[in-house]
């Protein structure tokens, strides 16, 4: 068995049909019949068939699904325009008119909207859970819970989920789980390992890696992609065929620059914690971290997401100095997105305002005073002196 660094270049080889060692683009919209009626039916119906239309398949789409599926410990994935088609899709080839869901209080903000807006317009009810106190997820679930969806660690506060403990207790109950793994990317966190039926991506991010595309993956079993394909077809977020192109372009680095984020990630937080002006550091990485003993436990490495928290006498004052810090930065860019080569910093109380009401920003906890700090591959001298002059 080969090691994932070989995978990342070698997986899904066998789609490639010409000579060419960089696979090529397949730039079209539709393929052209064979003479044979039962192919064409074959073409028509098979579930991802990369040879018939666009919204069905893509050689290059089928090559970066396989080995996206390989990486996550999976029997296939299904490639998707983004990380929120790729979410949606998923929910929704699970769910249906009166199941019931249950979800963490701490998410991305779009899948919150897909949770707390669009799936009740579907009669469909959801419940929500403290990731952080596991036990709280047995009190709320029901007789017709379907689903339960995750997200470790969360985007923003880093809270992290008990992997093995949600997936024993679904499987007992006979409950499908989605983990969104896009903070930990495959490198770091494997779902699958721990019992998890369905992981979701928001490509954009780590996989891609350079900020440069927008793309969403689903990984399962063949018949839960299957349907998700089939899903898909109706719902239109089919990945573009350049975009998946640089996908896999992205995907080759992946072992690579994830293992410089995780070191320059976790240099940048134990700097943090030093610091007079930080008043908290949250990173997986941190045996401060509340649920540290938990990420040793089910993670591999501890990704390069970190938020901190400035000084303040008030949240008022940690606003303006929050800011104060974003405008003074020269390396580290104000930047919507993570997981690139490059390094960003936000305010996720700005970000998730137009969603998240004072208090469900105090329950996902999000702080008026609080950075998100998405670490990329520079020299992590200069990381830190960027942050250095930006608080002085």
């Amino acid at each position: 068995m080969s090691q994932i660094e070989t995978d990342l270049i070698h997986s899904g080889e066998a789609f490639n049909e010409t000579r060419s060692v960089v696979p090529p683009i397949y730039q079209t919209a539709t393929y052209f019949a064979d003479s044979n009626p039962d192919d064409f039916l074959k073409a028509g119906t098979e579930a991802r068939y990369p040879y018939f239309y666009q919204r069905h398949g893509n050689p290059v789409s089928s090559q970066t699904a396989e080995l996206i599926a390989k990486l996550e410990g999976k029997e296939a994935a299904l490639l998707t325009a983004t990380g929120m088609a790729a979410i949606s899709t998923a929910v929704l080839s699970v769910v249906r008119a009166g199941d019931h869901v249950v979800a963490q209080l701490s998410h991305y903000s779009a899948a919150s909207i897909l949770l707390k807006e669009l799936l009740p317009q579907f009669g469909i009810d959801v419940s929500y859970f403290d990731q952080q106190d596991i036990t709280s997820l047995d009190a709320v679930l029901r007789d017709n819970t379907r689903l339960i969806y995750l997200e470790t660690p969360s985007n923003p506060n880093l809270a992290i989920t008990d992997l093995a403990y949600v997936a024993n207790l679904a499987k007992a109950r006979g409950i499908v789980t989605i983990c969104d793994n896009t903070f930990a990317s495959p490198i770091n966190q494997r779902p699958g390992d721990h019992g998890i039926d369905v992981v979701v991506h928001s490509a954009t991010k780590y996989l891609g890696g350079h900020s440069d595309l927008t793309a969403g993956v689903i990984c399962g079993t063949e018949e839960m992609v299957n349907q998700a394909w089939k899903k898909l077809l109706s719902l239109g977020g089919s990945l573009a065929p350049f975009d998946a192109w640089l996908l896999l372009r992205g995907l080759r680095t992946l072992s690579l620059r994830v293992k410089q984020i995780n070191e320059n990630a976790l240099a940048l937080a134990q700097w943090f914690e030093k610091h007079p002006l930080i008043k908290r550091v949250l990173y997986c990485g941190l045996p401060s971290h509340p649920q540290y003993a938990l990420a040793k436990r089910q993670m591999n490495g501890y990704t390069g997401m970190l938020c901190v928290e400035v000084v303040g006498k008030d949240e008022q004052e940690q606003f303006e100095r929050a800011q104060l810090v974003l405008n003074n930065l020269r390396i580290f860019a104000n930047a919507a997105s993570l997981g690139g080569v490059e390094s960003l910093a936000v305010h996720p109380a700005s970000m998730w305002g137009l969603h998240h009401s004072p208090e469900q920003k105090l329950k996902a906890g999000i702080n008026d005073g609080m950075l998100r700090i998405s670490v990329g591959i520079e020299h992590i001298d200069d990381l830190v002196g960027d942050f250095e002059q930006a608080l002085g």
